[in-house]
């Protein structure tokens, strides 16, 4: 348990800053985060964790943001969550997808429809891609709520490493509060689809990724099929690159993503080649679908989130094995909302669960968090 002044929680060091941002939004507790990087070469908050905070800025009313002058100490008092549309330059050195999973937290609970749009990078190798966060998250955020009318993510223009210019619009309803889920069933998987795409490279490329990644699924299952975007002029960013983005759908409406993007040469990493980026994108893909569950491994913390915040009554669900950011998001929601999970291993016994993997069912009782700002008529 972290330290409290008062209502305020205290936490040391910057790793999971962003879940303490969030959290601390939702919940309305104040946070004081010290001794950040303080023993690194360049000490304090990094020029991506600044950018995130000034987003958090814009999307709420009333926050109140303290730094010491080495940005190793921060205080963060989170004001209401006013919504509405915004528009938001994200930091080069994360992706769009970093800023994008925490509107995806809280934007139901805003007091206006969210109209975000973000400019920077659409794809890279630290952050789920915005491809996959339409496919996972907004997939998994759809299954928490009735209607999803006004749910919309649109990528205007891709942007690669190290100059960006992609573009992501996103559009968020707003509701009173999430329904509680009974997720046990993932089912059999029934097609893959994909996309592969180059930006200011030749064509043929995103065709190598794609011939490689189907002589590899083609092996589990026959219906595949990737298209190709070959980005052009003002659609293909500021930077060259190419990438694969690859879902599996099953039976059960539940979703696998994977994906992988090119080395960024001009940073001094070798030059990716797009046949093993194929082939690396459709195996990370088999083994998302190997480790198994209702939400793959990128789209656990929300799922675990939005159990927490539903209606008072118990939510089941069946994952993976938990992720190290997962593990930590559930001691988070402890200290911000009281709330813990039952964890147990998970049999299978429908199919005697043959894939092997270590499933995990989460079961918890909601808190009934509700959007205060939404009027009931």
């Amino acid at each position: 348990m972290p330290a409290r002044r008062g209502n305020t929680l205290m936490y040391k060091g910057s790793n999971y800053l962003r879940q303490r941002l969030i959290l601390s939004v939702l919940s309305g507790k104040p946070i004081e985060i010290s001794e950040i990087r303080t023993l690194e070469d360049e000490p304090g908050l990094k020029e991506f964790e600044v950018n995130l905070i000034r987003l958090f800025d814009k999307v709420t009313n009333g926050t109140s943001i303290e730094l010491n002058e080495t940005g190793t100490s921060l205080y963060f008092l989170p004001g209401l969550l006013q919504g509405g549309t915004i528009e938001h330059d994200c930091c080069v050195e994360r992706g769009i997808g970093y800023y994008l999973e925490a509107l995806l937290m809280f934007g139901l609970f805003c007091k206006q429809p969210l109209n975000a749009k973000l400019r920077g990078v659409t794809s890279n190798n630290i952050d789920p891609s915005i491809d996959l966060i339409k496919t996972s998250m907004v997939h998994t955020l759809k299954k928490f709520i009735l209607d999803d009318e006004g749910l919309d993510l649109k990528i205007s223009k891709r942007g690669m490493l190290p100059l960006g210019g992609g573009e992501v619009i996103f559009k968020c309803p707003v509701r009173k509060q999430t329904r509680p889920v009974q997720l046990l069933k993932s089912g059999m998987v029934k097609r893959i689809r994909g996309t592969a795409y180059a930006l200011r490279v030749s064509p043929a490329i995103a065709n190598r990724m794609v011939d490689k990644a189907k002589g590899v699924l083609l092996n589990f299952i026959p219906d595949v099929y990737i298209n190709t975007d070959q980005c052009r002029g003002k659609q293909s960013g500021n930077s060259p690159g190419f990438g694969i983005h690859l879902v599996a759908e099953t039976t059960d409406n539940v979703y696998y993503s994977a994906e992988q993007v090119s080395n960024v040469v001009s940073n001094g990493e070798d030059p990716s080649i797009p046949e093993d980026l194929g082939t690396a994108a459709a195996q990370r893909l088999l083994y998302e679908i190997y480790l198994g569950g209702v939400v793959d491994s990128s789209s656990q913390s929300l799922a675990i989130l939005y159990m927490a915040l539903g209606d008072k009554d118990v939510s089941k669900l069946i994952t993976g094995p938990l992720s190290e950011y997962s593990i930590w998001f559930l001691r988070h929601l402890k200290d911000f909302f009281g709330v813990s999970f039952k964890l147990e291993p998970y049999d299978d016994e429908e199919h005697d669960n043959k894939s092997g993997s270590s499933k995990v069912l989460l079961t918890s009782v909601g808190i009934g968090y509700t959007n205060i700002s939404k009027r009931t008529i």
